[in-house]
């Protein structure tokens, strides 16, 4: 899938805005402040979850709008043409409106149609960010190759929630109310575990034969393992009294950890240079769009927000090269249009003023 046609309306900065791309690169040059970000946190809206920012839907409206606002695409495959939109109403602010070919969907179904992976500069400190942090990269690398881990992990947050609200408000627990949810959190957190496993030993076995050397090479592994669901089940009933103790759930695939090493220097990421940790999460995400290429036939697209201008020229080079094997569509920004000299004649170019 490729977006083709997309459209903002009172989106952030943008009251009115319409971009047709082309297959491969789309390079957003401008400014700082004239909305480049924008534009791809707007495309980061057609997946679930948060957008590239983890704002609230309220923050996306355009300052001197109505107080809603509207995504459009139109993708292009090899089933022919989809249209997704989403947004939010000037009624509800906070309430996401999703559809799909004109009908009304839920957010998680837009998984099935779009695959996005993105990198921010707000990412490059991901390896020394609290374990969260690392848990929604990973989740945004599963749903790449797993549309239904959407599901799952908004049902298992859900029944989480509820326990922990549960075991706070009670002073005699409901055993079979809290049974109930445990049985949900067990059933879905397992799905979430064995997702993510899945997911680190597919991404595993291709980094360790690197595409090229530009881009240091990683090891990927996961800090603990969750057990299957009956004794995921067990292991929450038994753990009631020193969670309500905590105000929170000790133990389950919420507290797992993506741990990543340079693996020439056998170095943990987060002790690593900033540049290096760039590079490593560089390489990591373009061996991860690859591996969902390879496994489904449907590149994601990529949201690259001014990663060129913090690579040296070597590297740079070798982004594009990559970029232009692989073949999959690239959104990229950056403030000097320079930056992208090396990128072939068949780019779509837009300068922001």
């Amino acid at each position: 899938m490729r977006i083709t046609r997309l459209a903002l309306t009172d989106f952030r900065n943008h009251a009115d805005a319409l971009i047709e791309a082309s297959a491969g690169l789309v390079l957003i040059t401008g400014e700082n402040g004239v909305g480049k970000t924008n534009i791809l946190e707007a495309i980061s809206l057609l997946a679930p979850g948060r957008s590239l920012r983890g704002s609230s839907l309220g923050e996306m409206a355009r300052r001197d709008g109505p107080g809603g606002f509207a995504v459009a695409a139109r993708l292009e495959g090899a089933d022919g043409p989809i249209d997704l939109g989403t947004g939010a109403a000037e009624t509800a602010p906070e309430r996401r409106l999703v559809r799909i070919n004109g009908a009304t969907a839920s957010a998680n179904s837009l998984a099935e149609w779009l695959s996005l992976l993105w990198i921010t500069p707000a990412m490059d400190r991901l390896f020394n960010e609290p374990a969260s942090a690392r848990r929604r990269f990973l989740d945004r690398l599963v749903l790449a190759l797993e549309p239904g881990h959407a599901t799952h992990s908004a049902r298992y947050e859900a029944a989480m929630r509820a326990r922990n609200k549960l075991l706070a408000d009670s002073v005699e627990h409901d055993p079979a109310w809290l049974a109930s949810l445990e049985a949900a959190m067990a059933e879905h957190g397992a799905q979430i575990a064995q997702a993510r496993e899945r997911t680190v030993a597919a991404l595993a076995a291709g980094l360790a034969d690197p595409a090229d050397t530009a881009f240091p090479r990683a090891t990927v592994a996961l800090d603990r393992s969750v057990p299957p669901e009956a004794e995921l089940r067990e292991l929450f009933a038994r753990s009631r009294t020193g969670d309500a103790a905590a105000g929170r759930a000790l133990t389950g695939p919420h507290r797992m950890d993506l741990l990543v090493t340079h693996a020439d220097k056998a170095q943990p990421a987060e002790g690593c240079s900033t540049g290096e940790q760039k590079a490593l999460l560089l390489g990591l995400v373009l061996a991860h769009a690859e591996l969902v290429a390879a496994r489904s036939g449907r590149p994601p697209v990529l949201l690259l927000d001014e990663v060129a201008a913090h690579l040296d020229s070597r590297r740079r080079a070798a982004l594009f090269e990559r970029l232009r094997a692989w073949g999959g569509q690239v959104w990229m920004t950056g403030t000097d249009a320079a930056l992208f000299d090396a990128v072939e004649e068949d780019a779509t170019r837009l300068r922001l003023g």
